[in-house]
């Protein structure tokens, strides 16, 4: 591979980035009213690794949040800052990335085949659930006083668990519609 393409390339690794980490920005900007109200940052996230693959999509992840860290308004709510993140909330943003980089995990010892993609997708809702409730527990303690696991539970992940997994399917098929595109 010559140095052009080489330089080519990178340079269309990086506006892939920028676009999905913008992308993820807006997917949080997108509330869905209901009894409790969802985004579909989840989607966004599941969307960019499915599109872009493990390494682009972890590094589009990541992006998004060094962006809210530095205080632009991408997270849910148009919400930024340190404050977003060391809030009962945080961990699940966090979450993200470590869904994203499970994902590149199996997506490098497995393949990117539709099955594997799917339950990468699962398995990361889930560390990003652990994470998050982890961490509700423990900044929630600190400010509030001790809340159980069940409780948390009801608050923060079982609200969430079919609204997320509709948004994982429709990451798969927005991912099986434009994986050639993006290739």
């Amino acid at each position: 591979m010559n140095t052009t393409t080489m330089q080519q390339n990178k340079t269309r690794d990086i506006v892939f980035i920028g676009i999905f980490a913008a992308l993820i920005a807006i997917c949080s900007w997108i509330s869905i009213p209901t009894t409790v109200p969802f985004t579909l940052q989840t989607m966004g996230v599941f969307t960019a690794v499915g599109l872009l693959g493990g390494k682009r999509g972890s590094l589009a992840v990541l992006v998004y949040i060094l962006l809210g860290l530095v205080g632009l308004p991408v997270f849910a709510g148009f919400s930024g800052g340190v404050g977003v993140l060391f809030g009962t909330t945080g961990g699940y943003i966090i979450g993200f990335l470590a869904s994203a980089l499970l994902m590149w995990g199996i997506e490098t010892v497995c393949g990117r085949g539709k099955i594997v993609l799917a339950v990468s997708m699962v398995l990361g809702l889930v560390v990003c659930y652990a994470i998050g409730t982890l961490w509700f527990m423990a900044v929630y303690a600190k400010t509030s006083g001790a809340v159980g696991l069940g409780t948390v539970l009801g608050w923060c992940v079982i609200p969430f668990i079919i609204p997320d997994l509709i948004k994982i399917g429709i990451a798969l098929l927005l991912t099986e519609r434009f994986r050639k595109v993006i290739a």
